[in-house]
């Protein structure tokens, strides 16, 4: 099925930037509603392509991202795949290269570690060329910096940024950050969005409860 232009491109005569559910055809990608990708170098609907590295079927992982997140150029989702084993005492891939080594073929996935899915909440902004690694799960409003790379999981409403990527500060009190996850407006419907935006952007927390 053909999607439309209208749903892919939210921004009228703006080719750089996509909601992004509409450019997914990997089933093991998973995007909510709203999720904005920008790219000013490649096709933004290239983003399976060009952004979720290492993510071969073998490993049976996936890219969950939230609602209303944001996404900006250059930022990488790096799967499992793109590691190479801690346990062995080489970090070379024996494994993967079984033809040459005599191995056996089931045993590839044995080249890597396998540290599971990458998640990522609602409400997300991801700087440019960020990295985010396998096993990394980002709670809702988190804001990762321009070209942090992200090896652990990300508290809600937390910026990081550096590498490897820490704690820069809470974007707001531990009580408004308790509020704003028990609201979850971003699983509103869309008229209750619309009417309480200005609420959103001013901070007028109270007017959403």
């Amino acid at each position: 099925m053909t999607i439309p232009e209208k749903l892919i491109y939210p921004r009228t005569g703006d080719k750089q930037t996509v909601y992004l559910k509409y450019c997914i055809t990997d089933p093991a990608i998973q995007v909510g509603d709203y999720t904005m990708y920008n790219d000013f170098v490649n096709d933004p609907c290239e983003f399976e392509k060009n952004n979720v590295l290492y993510h071969y079927p073998i490993n049976h992982d996936r890219l969950i991202i939230g609602k209303f997140c944001s996404i900006a150029c250059g930022a990488r989702f790096l799967f499992n795949s793109a590691n190479h084993s801690m346990q062995s005492l080489s970090t070379y891939p024996f494994p993967l290269f079984y033809e040459a080594w005599q191995r056996s073929i089931k045993d590839v996935a044995s080249s890597w570690d396998n540290k599971g899915d990458i998640r990522i909440g609602n409400d997300v902004w991801i700087g440019y060329e960020a990295i985010i690694m396998a096993g990394v799960t980002i709670g809702d409003g988190a804001i990762i910096a321009s070209r942090a790379v992200v090896t652990k999981d990300v508290e809600p409403y937390t910026i990081v940024g550096g590498v490897p990527a820490k704690m820069i500060k809470r974007r707001f009190s531990d009580s408004t950050i308790t509020a704003l996850l028990e609201i979850k407006w971003w699983d509103w419907p869309q008229d209750r969005i619309m009417r309480n935006i200005d609420a959103i952007q001013s901070g007028q927390l109270e007017k959403l409860k």
